[in-house]
């Protein structure tokens, strides 16, 4: 009785065909790492990274040039990166509309962020570097370094 019952009832789901979870809508212009790949198409890495001198246990938000975090990480854009440090941890940044500069940033942040400057060996990013052939298409290289470029600011003595 329960069986015609149910067969009877329209608004009863169907068992054959079950919901299906709806995937993510591909933004135009924003890249995976197979389609990368299915391409060949090579990364190109914003060069304003590679000049930031920025200290991976400080939040992002305390760059001098904030406007810097807005911009595009990679060209062409990225929906997912992998961080791959030298000491062997990667981190991932993720974002469908494109990976920027700052979802880089707030990944590595978040890893260090508790750390004390004397626990870091190379506490200074550096800039990322693409090869395909080491990391594959989805995965930058990190490169840190001891010290900073920029020039300290000197404490005034009175």
């Amino acid at each position: 009785m329960a069986d015609t019952a149910a067969a009877t009832n329209p608004s009863a789901p169907d068992p054959a065909t079950k919901h299906k979870r709806t995937t993510s809508t591909a933004i135009a212009g924003v890249y995976t790492a197979s389609e990368l790949e299915a391409e060949q198409k090579s990364l190109e890495i914003a060069k304003d990274i590679q000049k930031l001198n920025w200290k991976i246990n400080t939040s992002p938000t305390t760059l001098q040039e904030p406007d810097i975090l807005k911009k595009m990480a990679t060209t062409p854009p990225m929906s997912k990166l992998e961080l791959k440090f030298p000491m062997g941890l990667t981190v991932t940044a993720r974002n469908k509309k494109g990976i920027t500069i700052k979802d880089c940033l707030d990944v590595i942040w978040k890893q260090f962020r508790k750390k004390a400057d004397d626990e870091l060996d190379m506490p200074i990013l550096a800039g990322f570097v693409f090869d395909h052939e080491d990391y594959g298409f989805g995965t930058l290289g990190v490169i840190c370094k001891k010290e900073s470029d920029a020039p300290q600011k000197k404490k005034k003595e009175k």
